[in-house]
């Protein structure tokens, strides 16, 4: 994690500080903040950073194996169950759980959590012999927590466990200074990981860099870089190009366009076009899930596309499929 920046400092101070308290830990941010580099941070800072840090994509849980992917399974549980299979708690032994997007566990897949964190008590499944867990579980968000509970998405019994402490990821347009420091740093790092030559920022590069707001923070940032590094044969990369590699992009939820939403009047061509279509897919893609009830395969059935494609559209807009399933 890199940056100079006051709001930067201030928040790495605090995941140094919560490495040394060994209880569950709650990371909220945007989309592209380094959640899961900040999960790390407090893991490798910990007594526990010679142990394994584990991380899970909760979205990615299947609902119905959501015990037997977490606890694992013992020999003879299932008709194919051959041999037992350690869960995810036991491949963290001694380290670090960390639960990526907890807000889209299902309520069955919350109540299996919240039971499990009351006492680290776990039981595979098809087991006899309850079993005591020594991994410490951060979990992440890129939403707002407290919303949800509010909104009766999310149990707010599970929601104090696991927000023992509190960690907030401020966006990179409150990281005054430090866009600049980072475009060099990727530079650097698109130039040895492609094994080419090294390049530089013009002064008005940087500018218009620094300017950006990037709803996509760090990681909308570091895709830029590349897509820089890559359409120039220059050793001066030049603000001239960035214009088309910059498009503007609908902001996050969570910032609910803070400074106004643009007029697509206001914008070039290319990135009216894109902000228009972007709109579009999301309004389109939301109320398909309210429809269907979150159910991805229903989803695909009513709008005559594949579910592959859908759930790839689903992920590009950051749309979670569990809120939907609570609504009637």
């Amino acid at each position: 994690m890199l940056g100079h920046s006051k709001a930067f400092l201030l928040m790495r101070t605090q995941l140094h500080r919560y490495a040394g308290c060994d209880v569950q830990v709650l990371i909220e941010g945007e989309t592209g903040t380094g959640k899961e580099l900040a999960a790390r941070e407090i893991h490798y800072a910990s007594e526990r950073r010679d142990r394994p840090f584990v991380p899970v994509n909760c979205g990615a849980l299947p609902d119905n194996l959501i015990e037997n992917e977490l606890f694992g399974h013992e020999r003879g549980a299932y008709t194919d169950a051959k041999s037992a299979q350690p869960g995810l708690i036991d491949h963290a032994r001694g380290g670090t759980l960390f639960l990526d997007e907890v807000d889209t566990l299902s309520s069955k897949a919350q109540v299996t959590l919240l039971r499990f964190l009351e006492n680290s008590e776990y039981r595979p499944v098809g087991g006899c012999v309850a079993r005591i867990s020594s991994a410490r579980v951060i979990a992440a968000t890129n939403g707002c927590l407290n919303t949800q509970v509010a909104a009766g998405l999310f149990r707010r019994d599970l929601q104090y466990r696991l927000n023992a402490l509190h960690v907030h990821l401020p966006p990179l347009r409150e990281r005054t200074g430090d866009v600049p420091m980072l475009a060099e740093h990727f530079l650097r790092v698109v130039a040895q990981r492609l094994g080419g030559p090294v390049k530089q920022w013009t002064g008005a590069a940087l500018q218009v860099l620094d300017t950006h707001r990037w709803p996509g923070n760090v990681r909308e940032l570091e895709n830029v870089v590349l897509r820089a590094y890559l359409g120039t044969e220059d050793a001066l990369i030049d603000a001239s190009m960035l214009s088309e590699l910059i498009v503007a992009t609908e902001p996050d939820a969570t910032s609910q366009c803070e400074d106004g939403c643009p007029e697509e009047a206001d914008l070039h061509y290319l990135e009216a076009k894109h902000h228009a279509m972007h709109t579009f897919e999301r309004g389109y893609l939301v109320s398909l899930m309210k429809r269907a009830q979150g159910n991805i395969s229903a989803a695909a059935r009513l709008s005559g596309t594949e579910r592959r494609q859908l759930g790839k559209l689903l992920k590009k807009h950051g749309i979670a499929t569990a809120p939907f399933r609570f609504q009637s």
